[in-house]
């Protein structure tokens, strides 16, 4: 292990808590600020697909939101792209610019000009936007509109000429138009120029677009890590990881989304070592990039699923790699990001380990009451995922293997206050995990000890757990959160009933040092089996993601681990060191 990485870890703290301490003064006369003035929180991508969920949670995104943006119609879309292309490189590509504040001044309607413009409108139709093709009232109008104006007028009797049989256009017509050509001739090249650049950049969108119907959004995560602690930390060396998601969004009429995203990626999670010098068998510090990893970087479809709104409620059908989050809110801002790389590092920070019960295929909804707005906005959420859906073979498939069935009420008090309480039943064959997020082939879980994933002693078992999760946004500059879990887990074989109790909460101070950029401490103990006399496996998370551009975020984070395995005994402590890089396209 490098010597240097691991004298950069061991500050790590020392640097974040420096930090706080010095950005502590500055953040309280904001949040005095910014009390005086509070903004309602509005999502980063309003997409209609979405609107039925943000109705009820708006101190988080969806995870439709996250990735979706708006669906819009496609003149909407093609004007959104030309804007953004005719912003780039202007020095190669600048149109004519107004060289005279006179050439701003208005053209009265008492102007000859004016007169003779819309002499010429009415007689021969060039407006036809306007009711009856005349001017809508005697307005002033800049020299860049009645430039546009005569410019349509020009169009049309070029038409009349080239088409007419007879002497449609007169003389009389043709010499004022010849001379508001003169007049308005600077104008007339400008929108001209204008016109023709946007056909080019249309053209070369039409010439190259994918698809009418389908956008790319896209995110490659670079992660340097290490984790540090006796046998652990000698069992382990510095690693270079990566993952990769293309997530192609289909729209059909405007407010469904189809997802069809390929991920790759080779991220394992470290090896922990217990003081006997054997592995633990433990989920603990998984980080969220490590989820859904092939270990080779070769391709797989790791998601596949169809959002539509059905009236003031949203239906979530997936096909495969459904997780809960997916569909319901998870209550917990800056820190989830649905296993992406711009929120907290492990999986246990992001959310509340009893989302991670249960996945696979299924149908999900979310049940919304009231209109939105302010106040008090309740909803309910429903789903029910199988992990072994696609396996016709005995206790298996749909409804015989495993399932996690779930119900959220959510309740949102105001702009600032969010409540949910969630209750989750799962089925779960034998040899098979608690935390599994929809994969019945993990062998550790994707969080919590090991006793609290195999609590069936081999056999299958049935759990029933029950959730509570608020966040509480006193400003825009502070987010407070958390989460506590109780699963009561019922075996089907001999003495293999246990409890597994899990909880934590969260501090995050949004745009702190810039816009974008987040500080996030995440404090609990990890999923854990009650009864045990062994200590607790604590877990403590401090990460500061520092936002480069829009598309590039950089996120150095220490991840602390107490007696991981809940050992009697206790083992050494474990400290994963990351320094985690993510591009979204």
């Amino acid at each position: 292990m490098s010597h240097l990485l691991w004298k950069t870890l061991v500050l790590s703290p020392v640097v974040l808590g420096v930090t706080v301490l010095v950005c502590a003064r500055a953040m309280a006369a904001e949040v005095v600020s910014s009390s005086k003035d509070i903004k309602a929180k509005v999502t980063q991508t309003e997409a209609p697909i979405a609107s039925a969920a943000s109705i009820f949670i708006q101190t988080e995104q969806p995870k439709v939101n996250q990735q979706l943006v708006a669906q819009k119609t496609d003149d909407n879309k093609v004007l959104e792209e030309v804007n953004r292309y005719s912003s780039e490189d202007k020095n190669q590509n600048s149109l004519s610019q107004v060289t005279s504040v006179s050439q701003f001044s208005d053209v009265q309607p008492t102007d000859w000009a004016f007169q003779a413009l819309q002499s010429l409108v009415e007689r021969y139709g060039c407006i036809a936007g306007y009711p009856n093709s005349t001017y809508r009232g005697n307005r002033a109008l800049t020299r860049y509109e009645f430039a546009a104006g005569l410019n349509a007028c020009l169009d049309r009797v070029n038409e009349l000429i080239a088409t007419a049989t007879g002497d449609l256009v007169t003389k009389q017509d043709l010499a004022t138009l010849q001379r508001l050509q003169e007049e308005f001739s600077a104008e007339l090249a400008t929108l001209r120029g204008r016109v023709d650049a946007v056909e080019a950049r249309t053209a070369e969108l039409e010439a190259n677009q994918f698809s009418t119907t389908t956008k790319l959004v896209g995110e490659a995560i670079f992660a340097v890590s290490d984790i540090f602690g006796g046998n652990t930390g000698d069992a382990n060396n510095t690693v270079f990881q990566d993952r990769v998601r293309l997530d192609l969004q289909t729209s059909f009429t405007g407010k469904d989304v189809l997802h069809t995203r390929l991920a790759a990626g080779n991220a394992l999670a470290f090896n922990q070592v217990g003081n006997d010098g054997s592995t633990i068998r433990t989920a603990e510090g998984t980080q969220t990039f490590q989820i859904g990893s092939t270990s080779n970087n070769s391709v797989i479809i790791d998601w596949l699923s169809y959002y539509f709104p059905v009236g003031n409620s949203q239906v979530y059908i997936a096909a495969y790699g459904g997780i809960q989050s997916d569909y319901v809110p998870t209550v917990n801002p800056y820190f989830e990001d649905y296993d992406g790389g711009n929120g907290a590092l492990s999986t246990f920070a992001s959310e509340s380990p009893i989302y991670r019960i249960g996945g696979g295929a299924g149908v999900g909804v979310n049940l919304a009451f009231g209109k939105g707005g302010g106040g008090f906005q309740p909803s309910l959420t429903l789903g029910y995922l199988g992990s072994q859906a696609n396996n016709p073979g005995l206790n298996t498939g749909l409804f015989e293997g495993n399932y996690a069935a779930l119900g959220q009420l959510n309740l949102k008090l105001g702009d600032r206050i969010t409540l949910a309480a969630t209750y989750v039943h799962g089925y779960h064959n034998g040899g098979t995990v608690l935390f599994d997020a929809g994969s019945a082939s993990t062998t550790t879980g994707v969080v919590g000890t090991a006793q609290a994933n195999f609590v069936g002693a081999g056999n299958p078992y049935l759990s029933n757990s029950y959730g509570f999760e608020a966040a509480f946004k006193p400003s825009d500059k502070l987010s407070i959160s958390g989460f506590a879990v109780y699963s009561d887990i019922t075996g089907l074989g001999a003495n293999d009933n246990a409890q597994v109790w899990s909880y934590g909460a969260g501090v995050a101070l949004p745009d702190l040092g810039k816009k974008g950029n987040v500080l996030g401490i995440f404090a609990g103990i990890e999923p854990y089996v009650g009864g045990n006399t062994a200590d607790k496996p604590y877990h403590f998370e401090g990460f500061y993601k520092y936002r480069v551009t829009d598309n590039i975020s950089i996120t150095p984070g220490v991840i602390w681990l107490t007696n991981p395995g809940q050992i009697a005994g206790n083992n050494d402590d474990a400290i994963i060191g990351t320094l985690r890089t993510t591009f979204t396209f």
